[in-house]
């Protein structure tokens, strides 16, 4: 059965970085626009990012601006969310999605349609 799978997820310290990847279990990620959710305790789900299939259109929202970035690692199929100068307001569940448009959409979280199980990431002050 085709799935998506998020890692990366740790413990980690305030001012670190973390590299989350997500890959693709019975298919290739290479075929789909992916992005990058997360949902902290009490909070909405909110949108952080999405890459395209050639990866030549990104979008941040506000959240992922400025310290996250997205891109493809083509050799290993995967799509990484770099994050760097974490704070402790990042803690929160990770999640990536594919996107049901290819090369040009938004954040909406109903233009996503498979979703990983999702990735703790849990950030100390």
């Amino acid at each position: 059965q085709a799935q998506l799978a998020e890692s990366g997820g740790v413990l980690g310290q305030g001012g670190g970085s973390l590299r989350l990847s997500c890959e693709a279990d019975g298919f290739s990620l290479a075929h789909y626009a992916v992005g990058w959710f997360r949902q902290a305790p009490g909070k909405e789900r909110e949108a952080l990012a999405v890459i395209s299939v050639k990866g030549d259109y990104i979008l941040y929202t506000e959240s992922g601006k400025g310290r996250f970035t997205i891109s493809r690692d083509k050799a290993n199929d995967t799509v990484v969310l770099q994050m760097d100068r974490l704070k402790p307001e990042d803690t929160a569940v990770y999640y990536c999605a594919t996107a049901t448009w290819s090369d040009y959409g938004g954040l909406m979280p109903n233009e996503f349609d498979w979703w990983g199980q999702g990735t703790q990431v849990t950030i100390s002050s």
